[in-house]
């Protein structure tokens, strides 16, 4: 009786864990646009801090975990190919906010899960259920509108570099989807190296000033951080629930941008973001 009673206290502990750690990272990850707009530099200057500091950073939790050769000698064709999927999709996630609202970057990356589920089953012939399917068409519905609130504006270029990182990252979840058992922090660091050459090809890293250098180093720290956290919380949680609070940090993303930089979204904005919204919850709710 005892035994039970301590295991069912360990089981609520460590859902509790979880819980508080994907919260965390959501609202860690929510901040990456206030980080890009607080810095003069240009985007491929931020590209190639955020780069090299978060491949030291996750480079060193690789170490103090000791799992050297589980995260990049058994990294495999797979892993390599995350890392050069996520890179791209860094690529035009960083400049979106400098040519688009937070809000807008945040609700179209939010049909992410949507592209993915396309994705897979033209792949792997992984054919999405009804409320998946009937929850796509809502969130596209939802992003066109909010480029339609673009249209002629230089919003457009930023809404069209969010739906590309969109893409990539989806193709980056289906990687992870189709091949398990790859690992995740070796790829990030593969990623971050990636991003760090090409940047060096378009930018003066060093141009930036030390104020702007540290901020940037800061954001290296607090999303290699918010990757662990995000890692460590879904090994404590079913993968919808971690799904679920992981998407906090789509409403919480426009939220910090309305407090700190007073960006208010547009009203075609809210309402294309309301329907993607409704879609991803929706379906994590009814699924």
């Amino acid at each position: 009786m005892i035994t039970s009673y301590q295991s069912i206290s360990q089981q609520r502990q460590n859902h509790l864990t979880g819980l508080l750690l994907v919260v965390l990272s959501a609202a860690v990850f929510s901040t990456a646009g206030l980080f890009v707009k607080a810095v003069s530099a240009n985007a491929w200057v931020i590209i190639f801090w955020r780069g090299a500091f978060a491949a030291v950073f996750t480079s060193i939790y690789i170490f103090y975990c000791g799992n050297t050769k589980q995260e990049f000698l058994g990294m495999g064709k797979a892993g390599v190919a995350a890392g050069i999927v996520g890179a791209l999709g860094t690529i035009a996630f960083i400049p979106s906010f400098k040519y688009t609202s937070i809000a807008n970057v945040s609700l179209i990356y939010a049909a992410a899960p949507f592209v993915a589920a396309g994705v897979m089953w033209l792949w792997a012939r992984e054919k999405p259920g009804t409320i998946v399917l009937v929850s796509s068409c809502f969130a596209i519905t939802g992003v066109f509108i909010i480029f339609s609130g673009s249209m002629g504006a230089v919003h457009l270029k930023g809404d069209l570099l969010a739906l590309w990182m969109t893409v990539a990252m989806a193709l980056y979840l289906c990687i992870y989807r189709r091949y398990p058992e790859t690992p995740a922090a070796g790829p990030a660091v593969l990623l971050s190296i990636l991003l760090l050459v090409v940047a060096l090809f378009f930018s003066n890293p060093f141009d930036a000033s030390i104020k702007e250098i540290f901020l940037m180093a800061t954001f290296g720290l607090v999303f290699s951080l918010a990757s662990v956290t995000l890692a460590e919380g879904a090994k404590r949680l079913p993968a919808a629930e971690t799904a679920l609070v992981s998407s906090l940090e789509i409403p919480l993303a426009p939220i910090w941008a309305w407090m700190f930089l007073s960006e208010v979204p547009t009203a075609l904005t809210l309402v294309g973001g309301g329907i993607i919204l409704i879609a991803v919850y929706g379906s994590q709710l009814f699924s």
